[in-house]
């Protein structure tokens, strides 16, 4: 059968319109370093909203200088003011204002107080649309070679040590691969712990993300520590982790184990429920332990 045509979209495919909107919140993701990477949607949001709430002005506002967009619109919003701004800032959204929110690079919402002004705009009845952009969490993670089919993110774990090290305990069955947010001074000491308690796994330390001088270093803990320990980090650090390494599958001892069925059947389970407990207790599939069984018919 004949395939039909395709036709490539119209320029405006995708597009919504009358974009900001009166009383909307929108999380817009900015450069984590290449500012090329700037979606021409966040441009012209960031260009038409009433106000734009960042965590930084200082540093926002040389963004918006390079963007040749007027900064009179920044409206200062951190850790250590956000219980006072979020009223204020639903005021606005309220008022019909359109507000954008953004993070001193890559999306808001992750590991800063975006996500408390997302919940009180969304129980307020606001809507909160978020206009993607560049994240080091996924760019790290998906550069990292290592398995992204199923991952975690911790963020900044405790600074102190004694805290840090009761975290990576808890992470130490943790399956997935883990990614950790790290401040350049710190990033010596979260590695010399990850070594100590979890082992040397694999690892990507990615820095300068997207920037001329962008590195991963690794493949595993140790290397990474032996390559700062001489080269002191600069920039925050995204660290990637391999996750735990499976069990060793148990040993298959079978005069011990078609004794132990034995001594099941004998104590009156049948066959299948003998097969059924060993292999709870023993970690062996239960079908194999059934068949050992059967063996002894």
């Amino acid at each position: 059968m004949q395939e039909p045509p395709v036709h490539p979209p119209s320029a405006n495919t995708g597009l919504r319109s009358g974009e900001p909107a009166a009383g909307v919140l929108y999380l817009v993701g900015t450069p984590i370093g290449n500012i090329d990477d700037l979606s021409p949607r966040a441009l012209r949001v960031l260009a038409g909203v009433d106000r734009i709430a960042c965590e930084d002005t200082r540093h926002s506002g040389l963004l918006l200088q390079r963007l040749g967009i007027g900064s009179r619109r920044l409206i200062s919003f951190h850790a250590h003011n956000q219980h006072g701004r979020i009223p204020q800032l639903l005021g606005l959204l309220l008022a019909g204002e359109a507000v954008a929110l953004i993070s001193d690079a890559g999306l808001p919402g992750i590991s800063d107080p975006g996500e408390e002004l997302v919940a009180a705009a969304r129980q307020a009845g606001h809507t909160v649309l978020c206009i993607p952009g560049p994240s080091a969490l996924t760019t790290a993670l998906v550069s990292s070679g290592l398995p992204t089919g199923r991952f975690c993110f911790e963020g900044f774990l405790a600074p102190k040590r004694a805290a840090r090290r009761q975290q990576l305990v808890a992470l130490a069955a943790e399956a997935r691969t883990i990614v950790l947010y790290e401040s350049p001074h710190r990033l010596l000491a979260l590695l010399e712990d990850l070594l100590e308690v979890l082992g040397d796994r694999p690892l990507q330390v990615a820095r300068e993300l997207t920037k001329r001088h962008e590195q991963q270093v690794g493949p595993t803990v140790a290397a990474a520590l032996e390559h700062f320990r001489h080269t002191p980090p600069l920039g925050e650090c995204t660290v990637v982790l391999g996750g735990a390494p499976a069990a060793a599958p148990p040993a298959w001892d079978e005069p011990s184990l078609k004794e132990q069925l034995a001594a099941l059947v004998a104590s009156g389970l049948s066959k299948l429920e003998a097969a059924r407990q060993l292999a709870q207790s023993s970690g062996h599939a239960k079908r194999d332990l059934y068949a050992l069984l059967h063996q002894q018919d």
